[in-house]
């Protein structure tokens, strides 16, 4: 990302030093070369994004979109021999300018968490609309140029403009977003709206670098439209903050490996109590069974139990109770029966339980 700004910016030097620096016919050769070089930058990007951003968002469409349609009527306009066609390309590259600041705010707006009512999107592309044509009546009206005419400018062909009464419509539709633009760059650390610094001098670039630009085009002429390259820049910047906010969004869906381990124990820990919660009840309710039970023991039941309790075995109940080995099997069927259990094991369980609580 950085290589590619720092890349782009170095372009922006070039262009600069080749406006002034270089002969006529080089300086030809050199304004139709970055003409044909941001278009295809500017193609390769938009192409780029279809191919490897998986999350596609429709402003970042927009906005790449618009971008290649503007340098591509930079380019046309550049190379045009006759009037119609190069009021033609004037208005192509005017669709991607005045679409291309709606899908920046909107763009800016989101990476702010900037609220706003739903039908702004919709309010501002039919302003946009009614922008554009405007913008692209020169050759059929004469209210955004009075008169305009085809001219060649170090071999580059120009159009030379008498602006009309509409023009101003404009230039007051930028300032409009420029201000907002700029509105949101201030508003956004007094809120607290951007979770980093980076964010925010991304976003701060991305505007300032058009609006520079742009402003200094209105007093130098350079002989090459600047903003050309600024834009390709500015999406750019915008992607990066793009990029920033899915790696903090990665962050937070993705509990990390200890806030995975802790939250296992926890829910393991969890599970094992409330087991032990059900084997609590269970327990109390068959002690609660097992006591009513020993009161419902007959005289001969109660006494082979308490032999049991003390821990005498089979032969030793036999013998004490004199009694036969089937009549102890009728005795201990009712003893377990009335007190809930299926054999002497548990009823030595639950006895040693009662007999530890007590």
């Amino acid at each position: 990302m950085k290589k590619s700004i720092f890349g782009l910016i170095s372009l922006f030097l070039i262009v600069l030093s080749f406006s002034g620096c270089v002969n006529t016919g080089e300086k030809t050769a050199s304004l139709i070369g970055v003409y044909i070089a941001t278009a295809t930058i500017s193609f390769v990007l938009l192409l780029g994004y279809f191919l490897v951003i998986k999350k596609r968002e429709l402003w970042f469409v927009v906005l790449f979109s618009c971008v290649f349609i503007v340098n591509v009527g930079y380019l046309c306009l550049s190379v045009s021999d006759t009037l119609q066609t190069a009021l033609m390309a004037n208005r192509v590259s005017y669709l991607g300018s005045v679409f291309l600041p709606i899908a920046m705010l909107m763009i800016i707006a989101k990476a702010t968490k900037l609220k706003y009512n739903k039908a702004l999107p919709y309010l501002l592309l039919v302003v946009g609309v009614l922008i554009f044509l405007i913008a692209a009546s020169p050759g059929i009206l004469d209210l955004y140029y009075k008169e305009v005419s085809l001219g060649v400018v170090n071999g580059v062909s120009v159009l030379n403009k008498v602006y009309g009464p509409w023009h101003l419509s404009y230039y007051i539709y930028l300032f409009t977003y420029f201000a907002s633009m700029v509105g949101i760059i201030i508003y956004t650390p007094v809120k607290k709206k951007v979770s980093s610094s980076a964010q925010a001098i991304i976003i701060a670039f991305a505007v300032l670098v058009n609006i520079g630009v742009w402003l200094l085009e209105q007093f130098v002429d350079f002989g090459f439209e600047m903003l050309s390259i600024s834009y390709i820049i500015s999406e750019l910047f915008l992607l990066g903050v793009n990029f920033l906010i899915q790696d903090e969004a990665k962050k937070n869906e993705i509990p990390s490996v200890t806030d995975n381990i802790i939250s296992r124990s926890v829910a393991e820990v969890a599970f094992v109590q409330e087991e032990q919660n059900i084997i609590n009840e269970e327990d109390s309710e068959r002690i609660e069974l097992f006591e009513k039970g020993i009161s419902t023991l007959t005289a001969t039941e109660k006494m082979i139990f308490d032999l049991y309790v003390e821990g005498d075995g089979t032969k030793d109940v036999l013998s004490k109770m004199n009694i036969k080995e089937n009549t102890l099997k009728y005795h201990n069927k009712n003893i377990y029966g009335k007190l809930g259990v299926s054999s002497r094991k548990q009823l030595l369980e639950i006895a040693n339980k009662i007999s530890v609580n007590k």
